[in-house]
């Protein structure tokens, strides 16, 4: 697979086969990803990575605060600005309802939206589960160099046949997180990254995802 390839390929996976994911691939995906650039080299980015009964005693502490909804959340960090408008609200917007379109699950049925949210909240079903997490005094360049390099892994990972789902989402349990995993108290908890072999067959995992036209986002000079 080249990079092409590997980019056309990567989405975020919601959905993930009972099989587990060899150890030695996911040390040679993440040896690979150290090359990812960052400002200074400074590489901010930290990672725990999570298996069997360590991911199975943190999902099942996540599963008792889930019923509590928004009573429960305690994010570090704001996921998305609250200014957030025009064509990125709209891009935001539109993935949530293509999703449940896929799943036939109307607006008006609140239950099966929320029954499906909790699923972030369970990987998904991927075997594997990487949370990241960094110093707190890092600054809007570092966050952008642990971007890069969940890129990276994301596109390895694709060269190995697996797939994977970077969930900010599980933010605002950094409570329970921390009350689970080891992660430093100085460090702030960023996403996680759901990581198996995608059941590409489902329709949760093909439903079009749709990108603003180039010439929105790109402005040329002097060509």
């Amino acid at each position: 697979m080249n990079v092409t390839e590997a980019v056309a390929t990567r989405r975020s996976i919601r959905a993930f086969q009972d099989k587990p994911v060899d150890q030695a691939v996911l040390r040679r995906v993440l040896e690979k990803a150290q090359n990812a650039p960052s400002g200074g080299n400074t590489q901010p980015w930290n990672a725990v990575m999570l298996s069997g009964e360590s991911l199975a005693r943190l999902l099942g502490h996540v599963a008792t605060v889930v019923p509590q909804g928004r009573a429960a959340f305690a994010p570090e960090y704001n996921v998305y600005p609250p200014e957030l408008d025009g064509r990125y609200e709209t891009s935001r917007f539109g993935v949530g309802e293509a999703m449940y379109a896929a799943l036939a699950i109307p607006r008006e049925d609140k239950p099966s939206r929320l029954k499906w949210f909790a699923r972030n909240f369970q990987a998904f079903g991927a075997p594997v589960l990487m949370l990241i997490h960094t110093p707190r005094y890092m600054g809007p360049p570092q966050w952008a160099d642990i971007g890069m390099w969940l890129q990276t892994m994301a596109l390895l990972l694709r060269e190995e046949g697996l797939d994977c789902c970077m969930q900010e989402a599980w933010a605002v349990y950094s409570k329970q997180i921390r009350e689970s995993v080891a992660i430093p108290e100085d460090h702030i908890f960023f996403c996680g990254m759901a990581i198996g072999w995608g059941d590409r067959d489902l329709a949760v995992n093909q439903f079009p995802v749709p990108r603003v036209a180039l010439d929105e986002a790109v402005r040329w000079e002097g060509f």
